[in-house]
């Protein structure tokens, strides 16, 4: 059965909800992703941010992976990166392409509005070896080091 990835946009909350859910269930962090959901109105705000790029993979009716990412416009020259923040795949649909799919389709996406590179960071703190391949086969693997700054006042991240 052919995988669909589609574009989600402020008229489809019913998608990114089923991608919060997918989220949640792939990533073995259903609390995350479900206990506090967004409202439709802060969905409809987020996916209608140029800015904010959510993909879903959809096979058979059913969301079984996505894609997250924000385009981040440079200072120095005119141009944009992509981060991809979030990617999963539902564990009953890994190795059959859809991760290396949302990729492509994020490329594209990348190329219209003008982005020179997509970017992506992979806790290689865990064993996580088929990230890591997914990306390391996509592209160039850069070793940096990553820090969480606190934000007094802030939204707990729990």
């Amino acid at each position: 059965m052919p995988v669909d990835i589609h574009h989600i946009t402020s008229d489809n909350i019913l998608l990114m909800q089923a991608l919060l859910t997918t989220f949640g269930e792939a990533f073995e962090d259903v609390e995350t992703y479900t206990t506090k959901r967004p409202s439709e109105n802060y969905l409809r705000r987020l996916l209608g941010d140029d800015t904010f790029i959510a993909l879903a993979a959809v096979k058979g009716g059913a969301v079984v992976g996505g894609l997250v990412a924000y385009e981040l416009r440079k200072f120095e020259q005119e141009r944009s990166e992509i981060y991809i923040y979030d990617l999963a795949v539902a564990s009953g649909h890994r190795r059959e392409g859809i991760a290396t799919a949302l990729i492509e389709k994020l490329k594209a996406i990348a190329a219209e509005r003008g982005a020179y590179v997509i970017f992506v960071q992979a806790d290689t703190t865990i064993d996580d070896e088929p990230a890591i391949a997914l990306y390391s086969k996509l592209g160039k693997r850069e070793d940096v080091l990553h820090f969480d700054i606190a934000v007094d006042g802030g939204q707990d991240s729990t």
